[in-house]
């Protein structure tokens, strides 16, 4: 699944960042949608529902941030396995895992409660902040996804 358009992280980031701005999708929602125009991944748009329950921290719980949900459901649509014992689940999950670890070591942990624990729910502050992490985490993954792309290891 390469792509066969160039892809610029900074783009992507841009438009996951818009979506989520102009309220047309959540984060995790414009993360997935995204990553698949952008990488031309051949998703159809119904890929989006995948993401919605994870939105505000899984159906708005404020438990892990949706943005990162959205982003792991991007790395797994590239590399995640496609069958029971599909050994490629194992390079999924350390690509996650990475992922997991850039945004914690930014934010200092993953809980949505606690990110946005100084913006109400909904208020343009707490848009706003939605809109940098979605952004943030989309551009992240694009760079994961076209440095493994790039060595072969799909």
């Amino acid at each position: 699944m390469t792509p066969d358009v160039p892809v610029v992280p900074a783009q992507i980031r841009s438009i996951a960042e818009e979506y989520v701005r102009s309220g047309q999708l959540y984060c995790p929602e414009a993360i997935v949608k995204a990553i698949n125009d952008g990488f031309r991944a051949g998703f159809p748009d119904t890929v989006i529902r995948l993401a919605s329950g994870f939105s505000f921290g899984v159906g708005g719980a404020g438990c892990s941030c949706a943005a990162v949900s959205g982003g792991v459901m991007a790395i797994g649509m590239f590399f995640g396995r496609e069958s029971p014992n599909d050994p490629r689940v194992d390079r999924c999950l350390g690509l996650c895992r990475e992922l997991h670890t850039i945004f914690s070591g930014r934010h200092g942990f993953l809980c949505c409660r606690t990110l946005t624990k100084k913006t109400k729910l909904n208020s343009p502050e707490q848009r706003e902040q939605c809109v940098a992490f979605t952004g943030e985490v989309a551009e992240e993954v694009a760079k994961i996804i076209l440095r493994e792309l790039a060595a072969g290891s799909e």
